[in-house]
């Protein structure tokens, strides 16, 4: 989509957005909402109450980018209902998966948890 897709983190609104609006009218949400820089190169996941539309808002280093979609049949997986009023963190995997129709089900560690040992006295001694 945009630059390099790994670096890229998306954030959800946590409700419902009034998809009337435009570049500044997301924007402001981005920022007193959801207290994220605009500028980062984040992207930002909006629905609207019937869950039929979404706007993700970015920006690609020279200026703000809207991408909108609208479905003909069906809805989008409400990701609000997950932690109300608490924006949710995405993956750029799952925005598009979320694009795609698909519902967050849940999410599995795929890093191994860092291996400590216990009980192995290391000697000071070379």
């Amino acid at each position: 989509m945009i630059g390099s897709t790994r670096s890229l983190r998306v954030w959800a609104y946590p409700a419902p957005a009034d998809l009337r609006k435009g570049f500044d009218g997301l924007s402001g949400l981005v920022q007193s909402e959801l207290r994220k820089d605009l500028l980062s190169g984040d992207c930002f996941l909006f629905t609207n109450r019937r869950r039929t539309r979404a706007k993700v808002l970015v920006w690609d280093g020279t200026g703000l980018c809207i991408y909108m979609k609208r479905l003909e049949q069906g809805r989008f997986a409400s990701l609000w209902e997950r932690s109300p009023g608490r924006s949710v963190e995405l993956t750029m995997s799952e925005l598009a998966l979320f694009l795609e129709g698909s519902r967050l089900a849940g999410r599995i560690s795929l890093s191994p948890t860092i291996y400590t040992p216990r009980g192995v006295a290391l000697s000071t001694r070379i």
